[in-house]
């Protein structure tokens, strides 16, 4: 028998399922694109059932295309974003799905901030409050919601539904639960504390057992297997925040190593062999049960790409590709307007709105875009910047999620960045991690680097110019000025 692997990768719109060889081979792909609600300006909620119901269709989806004998499978592993809030009522039924995008918490996060309440976190935790962080909106739904809160059973993340739905076990793992903000590092459990100091002290039932990534969590039941298509019984491990798994997908498992992602959001992260003491940045368990990851992030990456093309290019032919022709068609130049990627908020302030600054009588839509483009990475720089001032050593990055299969993004990223960049071959790096988490948890590799040496490969490598990084250079000090600048408006903007 061949051995082959599932990767199931639950985004904040897409969940996919792909199948693997142990050499990283893709046999087949099914994805399902959800829909999501906003009830009221900041909220983004999904529905779960929903969910569990495109999880299904693309499992059954992905086996039927690839024409393996499901008890061929050997392991699944599921990748998830991390944050929001997915709650199971009392029974264990889905209640409520908020999503990594909303910003109803915002208000809160900077009330917290302003009354010390990060302060106590930041020790525990090793990162502070945010708006989307699962605690500030556990917190949010208890002050503003009080008979909601009352009905919850389960606190779980995006990945830890569809795992449940799987396998009926109540389970998280450490990546995704520390990358919450929920667990003490380095101990990497809960802590009275910590609950303490969100406001969250009766919480600690609501929350599910920690595993480590690659821990059995349970297996696939009858029931499921006649729904998808799987053998029953077949292992599921706990599996992993998305990001993280990106890393491990992208071949990215040595200390000092880089992982970027542009995707939904501006992940950028590197492994460290212990907890950085550093207020500015953000920590988290690695997947290997022993280091640890330096994060900064937020939802400022390729979302804007993606709201752009669905409000102003729908209809038309390979609109994505589209987008990178008209940014190649302009070129580097000074008098490109500046953009704010900040369509969800900054990580610095939830007020924060996207924006053109500059624009004049002669400027295109090629050139909106390729400021759009050169905005998103520079808010990725803006991220790598914190990192290295925090003593933070990068050698190099691998670029992964959907702005690295861009025609012109790797290229301005290396320029922006001053680094060496790498793309991955895999392109689907998500589920590609959580597929040799699963490898790795029945016994197939020794450990994540073995399973990462076995499965992944780089694809193109872009060195830095040192002129365009000069020209970047001077666009960026432009770009910050106007964010400082802006603030009072912004502020003024988000009153209510």
């Amino acid at each position: 028998m061949t051995d082959y692997l599932l990767g199931l990768d639950a985004g904040n719109t897409v969940i996919k399922a792909i199948l693997f060889d142990t050499t990283g081979r893709e046999l087949a792909v099914a994805a399902l694109d959800g829909q999501s609600s906003m009830p009221a300006p900041g909220q983004v909620e999904r529905d779960l059932d929903e969910l569990w119901r495109n999880a299904i269709t693309v499992i059954q989806n992905c086996i039927e295309k690839s024409g393996v004998n499901a008890r061929e499978i050997r392991a699944v592993g599921c990748a998830g974003h991390g944050n929001g809030l997915y709650a199971l009522d009392r029974a264990g039924k889905p209640l409520l799905g908020i999503q990594s995008l909303d910003t109803r918490a915002a208000g809160l996060a900077a009330e917290w901030h302003a009354s010390g309440v990060g302060d106590r976190v930041l020790p525990i935790a090793r990162q502070k409050p945010w708006g989307a962080q699962t605690p500030t909106l556990l917190a949010w739904i208890k002050r503003h919601r009080p008979d909601l809160y009352a009905e919850i059973g389960t606190v779980l993340l995006c990945k830890d539904f569809v795992v449940g739905r799987l396998t009926g076990a109540r389970v998280t793992d450490t990546t995704d639960m520390s990358g919450s903000g929920l667990l003490a590092i380095p101990s990497r459990r809960y802590s009275a504390e910590l609950l303490a100091a969100y406001g969250l002290e009766d919480a600690l039932p609501l929350l599910p057992e920690v595993l480590e990534s690659d821990d059995i969590a349970g297996h696939v039941t009858e029931e499921v297997a006649a729904l998808t298509g799987l053998a029953a019984g077949t292992p599921v491990v706990a599996g992993l925040f998305d990001v993280v798994a990106s890393a491990v997908g992208s071949g990215v498992t040595a200390t000092g190593a880089a992982s970027i992602i542009a995707g939904t959001w501006s992940i950028n992260q590197v492994i460290c062999e212990a907890p950085v003491d550093d207020g500015r940045v953000f920590m988290q368990s690695s997947f290997d049960r022993s280091r640890w990851l330096a994060i900064e992030s937020s939802a400022t990456s390729a979302a804007n790409l993606e709201w752009i093309v669905h409000q102003f290019m729908h209809g038309e032919d390979r609109p994505f590709d589209k987008a990178g022709e008209l940014v190649a068609s302009v070129g580097a130049a000074a008098d490109v307007p500046i953009y704010h990627p900040y369509l969800y908020g900054a990580p610095w302030d939830g007020n924060a709105r996207a924006g053109f600054y500059g624009i004049a009588g002669w400027h295109s839509k090629a050139h909106l875009m390729r400021a759009l483009f050169e905005g998103v990475a520079f808010g990725h720089r803006g991220h790598v910047d914190v990192l290295r001032k925090a003593g933070i050593g990068i050698r190099d990055v691998t670029l992964s999620g959907g702005g690295s299969r861009s025609a012109v993004w790797p290229q301005m990223f290396a320029d922006i960045l001053e680094l060496p960049v790498t793309v991955a071959r895999g392109r689907e790096t998500g589920a590609l991690g959580a597929a040799i988490a699963a490898a790795t948890g029945v016994g197939l590799f020794h450990d994540y680097a073995e399973g990462a040496r076995a499965m992944t490969a780089p694809a193109k490598q872009f060195a830095p110019n040192r002129e365009s990084g000069s020209h970047y250079a001077r666009r960026y000090g432009l770009y910050e000025q106007l964010a400082r600048a802006m603030q009072p408006v912004w502020a003024e903007m988000g009153r209510q």
